[in-house]
């Protein structure tokens, strides 16, 4: 009977010191989660995903896309409260609202900004990340399938040969579609440039969600004609794809999309090690890879069949004061 005793209080011991090993395990192999809000293009989240895993392999980083809209309007709603640490390529406009909000941290002092060109530093609450031109990008394979005649200007876009062969972002949720929107208002004046966009409704296939939407469509073969990124129609042209980015007499219009930590988290030394590696080491190779209009003082990109001599349209008074009166008539 003791001996029965014994082989039952041994198991039983057995039992709970496996209990407390496995317990001891995992909680010696959870991870720090640190979460980031990013409304960058998918094959620019797979190279940063798999560099940051590289870099921080004790930490579970998570890339959450979002499109611009949505990514900014969900901090605003969410605030110092949101479950992400970092919010990264966010344009400058939107960044600039959660900055004045006080969502966002403060980095004067914990981050080097004379890094930068002059000209890309706002603010001290959000780093520069991409400087993000856009082109009127054409499927030459449809053009020439369809037998279009290639465009020269913006008003020959209205053509009617050109109806449901086009695609542009929407403003309300991308924030390449509002830096189309806000040049032709600062090349035109609003009344032309939203009467403009009314007729140019007629020809355009869908307004996509995001701005890499109308490159996607044009590889798809869906579209003849895209309101798009640059960079996002070189790396495709890179592929393989037979696209061509032209640029009209106002230029290209263009925007700043930054990253920032969501204030309260900047105490918080994971958080900042693994921003420090993004915005600065990582922003150089993804900029040398995808995006080479310049961002960094010390760094002159150049990427295969990017276009030079670029001509920049007026993107002047890009406030969030302006951004809320045109995009509230845009939705009217």
């Amino acid at each position: 009977m003791k001996s029965v005793i014994k082989r039952s209080a041994a198991a039983l011991l057995a039992a709970v010191m496996l209990v407390i090993s496995v317990a001891g395990c995992a909680k010696k192999e959870e991870k720090k989660k640190i979460i980031i809000y990013t409304s960058a293009e998918n094959y620019r989240i797979d190279y940063m995903q798999s560099r940051l895993d590289e870099r921080f392999p004790d930490y579970e980083i998570i890339l959450d896309y979002r499109s611009s809209g949505d990514h900014a309007a969900l901090l605003k709603a969410s605030g110092t409260s949101a479950d992400c640490h970092i919010t990264h390529d966010l344009e400058y406009g939107y960044a600039e609202e959660l900055a004045r909000l006080g969502f966002l941290a403060d980095l004067s002092g914990k981050a080097d900004l004379s890094v930068y060109a002059e000209d890309t530093v706002k603010s001290s609450f959000y780093l520069p990340e991409v400087r993000n031109g856009g082109a009127i990008i054409l499927n030459m394979d449809v053009f020439e399938e369809k037998e279009l005649d290639v465009p020269q200007s913006y008003e020959d876009l209205l053509d009617p040969q050109y109806k449901g062969l086009i695609s542009m972002p929407s403003p309300s949720s991308s924030g390449t579609g509002y830096m189309f929107l806000l040049s032709l208002v600062n090349a035109w004046g609003e009344e032309e440039a939203f009467d403009y966009f009314d007729k140019l409704s007629e020809n355009i296939l869908s307004f996509t969600s995001s701005g890499s939407g109308p490159v996607n469509a044009l590889v798809q073969g869906e579209v003849a004609i895209g309101l798009g990124i640059t960079a996002n129609a070189v790396t495709k042209i890179n592929e393989g794809a037979n696209l061509k980015p032209v640029f009209f007499e106002e230029g290209s219009p263009y925007t700043m999309y930054g990253q920032g930590v969501i204030a309260g988290r900047e105490t918080d030394t994971a958080v900042m090690e693994v921003f420090g590696y993004l915005s600065t080491e990582l922003t150089r190779e993804v900029n040398c890879l995808y995006f080479p209009e310049r961002i960094f003082k010390d760094a002159t990109v150049e990427v295969k069949n990017f276009p030079t001599d670029i001509t920049y349209a007026d993107m002047s008074d890009n406030t969030p004061e302006r951004k809320d009166e045109l995009l509230a008539k845009w939705n009217h």
